[in-house]
């Protein structure tokens, strides 16, 4: 299946909010309700379609506990987005996203897309953090935000979507260098990229003439 792009993402946030279950719910359309923990890091893909342009999207999951920190910022580097992901039921998940945030900053590309996410929202009756909490947080911070719930699936395919637009709204105003691999941008081969593609030397290799 040929792509005009690859994103990778980088999905953060705190143990048990829900992050396998997010990333689950959007590559395979199910919610799993007994999870276990992630070790480590786990991995999953799909294709999205944006302006008419199919993009593939690569997913790192990583585990929310404290001792594997050192492995999670290890793949901040070379991430084009962040799903950084909350509990709306757990307050102290909601914390210590400012934390997250840090680590995200700080090891990952400057000009990475985080799109916040308020996790959860099915169980609203068990609401610990507002809505507009979580906007201002988002507004403040620079991020994209939506509340989602990986067992309903409400907002889930928005969230990845709009991070990917958004991504690919940087690419078109030049924000990145799509030649540079750390962007967590991977030009895709076998589709004609027109003039927006040729101008960061990616020839479209069509076999054919691209005029």
């Amino acid at each position: 299946m040929s792509y005009d792009y690859l994103f990778k993402y980088i999905i953060i946030g705190d143990t048990g909010v829900g992050k396998s279950c997010l990333l689950l719910q959007f590559t395979d359309k199910r919610f799993q309700p007994v999870h276990d923990l992630t070790i480590g890091v786990e991995f999953g893909a799909r294709m999205v379609t944006i302006d008419g342009r199919p993009i593939k999207l690569q997913i790192w999951d990583t585990a929310g506990q404290e001792s594997f920190r050192s492995i999670t910022r290890s793949y901040y580097r070379g991430a084009a987005g962040a799903l950084l992901v909350y509990d709306i039921t757990r307050r102290e998940t909601f914390n210590h996203l400012a934390s997250w945030l840090e680590d995200a900053r700080q090891h990952a590309n400057p000009n990475m897309t985080i799109m916040l996410i308020g996790n959860k929202s099915d169980l609203s009756h068990r609401r610990a953090v507002s809505k507009e909490e979580g906007e201002q947080f988002a507004k403040e911070n620079g991020l994209l935000f939506l509340e989602a719930s990986a067992r309903t699936a409400q907002n889930v395919e928005e969230a990845f979507i709009k991070t990917a637009a958004k991504i690919l709204q940087n690419i078109q105003e030049g924000v990145f260098d799509v030649s540079n691999e750390s962007s967590g941008i991977k030009i895709g081969y076998g589709r004609a990229q027109g003039p927006s593609g040729a101008r960061d030397g990616a020839v479209a290799q069509s076999g054919g003439c691209c005029g």
